[in-house]
């Protein structure tokens, strides 16, 4: 669709979407976290920035993006997704797209998520924001259709790479 593709910049999953990003001819960056233990940056990135505090890393994740696609990860992964999900809940950005991938992984959180419907402290229509999805085509089609109809962005067709990246 065109998007720039906007992850950790580390490795594992964040790697491998910055890779597709690359062999597919888009655009790919890294937001980086200085850590203890830093985490390498990727060698798919087009651009890379590190952040000395997650705050600000949070900020810029969520004010350049159309859309969060959340694959399975960990507190700092809930991190980030929370953050989204608040700053759209409270109105505080324009609602974009949450796609949850790995249904069978996130069913724990959103078991919790129902509880908290139950108990009153989470709103259903918060749980409205999200899709929980296992298929790739279904979570670009609700990207499509509430990021890029939503937002007015245009398509436009990426020039192929002469050269793909194969192992």
């Amino acid at each position: 669709m065109g998007f720039t593709v906007m992850t950790g910049g580390g490795p594992g999953v964040m790697e491998a979407a910055n890779r597709g990003a690359k062999d597919q001819g888009g655009f790919s960056v890294g937001c980086n976290i200085e850590l203890p233990a830093e985490q390498k940056l990727n060698a798919y990135l087009d651009r890379a920035v590190t952040f000395r505090h997650f705050f600000v890393r949070k900020v810029m994740l969520v004010k350049y993006s159309y859309a969060f696609v959340v694959l399975p990860g960990g507190v700092g992964t809930l991190d980030e997704l929370f953050e989204a999900l608040t700053l759209i809940q409270t109105k505080k950005i324009a609602d974009f797209p949450l796609v949850l991938m790995g249904r069978a992984y996130w069913q724990p959180l959103l078991d919790l998520l129902e509880k908290m419907v139950a108990a009153g402290t989470v709103s259903r229509d918060d749980l409205a924001l999200l899709l929980v999805t296992d298929s790739v085509h279904e979570a670009m089609k609700h990207i499509e259709t509430h990021a890029v109809e939503r937002f007015g962005l245009q398509r436009k067709q990426l020039p192929r790479r002469s050269r793909f990246l194969r192992e």
